[in-house]
């Protein structure tokens, strides 16, 4: 089957120009390429943008919050009943398997939920008589035009985060998803039209740091929602609040595991493997280090690799119980085996030297690497 089409969504329709560059898009667990991205030049975000301001300023800016709860309301119910065909479209390119796909669904339908009830958090203040005849009084209002920059590792999730709280609050939307995994957000934003947002007021630009650095820098942007890498996230800071943005980047983190003597070992052994393994290890909460406090360390890695052994990786949709790490070629999949190697060769698992600390000693464990060969064209990895 020839890999598909897919391109921008803007004012409500697909684009119908022609990409000078377009990025391969990949189904993760079989390695085969689905679709060809294309990605959005300088100019082209710089059309969208001032068509986003066009459709705020003469529609959304306007529109009662009666009008906007009304389209939150119908978003919701929608986005609840295709739920699971946008989980498919995750597991398609992301490659986590479909239980974890309809987990970020379900909780980006939260914060749409949330939404909903907006008007409550929109009401001003007044204040009467603060000065002699003088009374004060708080308005809120929309911003204008604000950009959403997402990640690979929760397509739908984390767009869902921002946009619906954006919109309710009578802003226009353009979204720059994940280059690896644009499916999940077309369909989203698909989703919005057919709730009656009016066009214009979310739009969807794919691209790279060509079309990052055109959201950061154009003067009608005014604020600037990123998840994504800690190093992108003080890039993005650092170059939207230079030119007058108000940003919200969230950052990388390093989650340790605890287990303390008296703990149920199987459970946090159970536990353990959950939170290394699960959604590809992709979590933003994914535990990466365990610190076990003795005298239990040996006997907790002797179950974490006894179920490290059973874990079944592979295709989302046929039963994997965990999807793959990325697709041919991708540098997460490529730290993956590295690691994997120096696992066999001796370098992994292995301990901090031990220190005290106060009665007790305390020793740092990586997750053990499993057993299982692995080739860099294996499709269950």
């Amino acid at each position: 089957m020839a890999p598909i089409r897919i391109t921008h969504l803007i004012d409500g329709v697909p684009w119908t120009g022609t990409a000078e560059r377009t990025s391969p898009v990949y189904n993760p667990a079989t390695g085969v390429q689905t679709g060809v991205l294309d990605l959005a030049s300088a100019g082209l975000v710089d059309e969208v943008v001032r068509g986003a301001k066009r459709a705020w300023s003469s529609q959304w800016q306007s529109a009662s919050l009666a009008k906007r709860t009304q389209v939150l309301f119908a978003f919701r119910e929608l986005l609840n009943a295709r739920k699971e065909e946008i989980a498919a479209i995750i597991t398609a390119e992301h490659g986590k398997v479909l239980s974890d796909a309809l987990g970020e669904v379900t909780r980006g339908l939260e914060v749409a939920e949330f939404a909903c009830g907006i008007p409550h958090l929109l009401k001003g203040g007044f204040s009467e008589n603060v000065s002699t005849k003088v009374d004060v009084y708080s308005i809120r209002q929309s911003l204008g035009v604000v950009a959403v920059i997402s990640p690979f590792n929760f397509p739908a999730m984390v767009p869902l985060w921002f946009v619906p709280i954006a919109i309710a609050c009578g802003n226009a939307v353009v979204i720059k998803p994940s280059e690896k995994d644009p499916s999940a957000v077309n369909a989203v934003a698909a989703l919005w039209k057919e709730a009656g947002l009016p066009d214009g007021v979310l739009n969807v630009v794919h691209g790279d740091k060509e079309a990052v650095d055109a959201l950061l820098t154009h003067p009608d942007i005014k604020a600037v929602s990123f998840v994504g890498s800690t190093p992108i996230a003080k890039y993005v800071y650092e170059t939207g609040t230079a030119h007058g943005k108000r940003v919200q980047a969230l950052g990388g983190a390093k989650n340790h595991m605890l287990v303390l003597p008296d703990a149920d070992l199987d459970l946090a052994a159970d536990a353990a493997v959950n939170a290394g393994f699960g959604s590809a290890g992709e979590r933003c909460m994914a535990i990466s280090a365990l610190l076990a406090v003795e005298p239990i360390a040996d006997d907790l890695i002797e179950k974490i690799k006894d179920r490290m052994g059973k874990l079944v990786t592979g295709d989302g949709t046929r039963g994997g119980r965990h999807g793959p790490a990325g697709h041919p070629g991708a540098s997460r999949q490529g730290r993956v085996l590295s690691r994997h190697r120096g696992g066999q060769r001796g370098d992994r698992p292995r301990r901090r030297p031990r220190r005290r600390c106060g009665r007790r000693r305390r020793r740092l464990l990586p997750l053990p690497v499993a057993d299982r060969q692995c080739q860099a064209g294996d499709p269950g990895l």
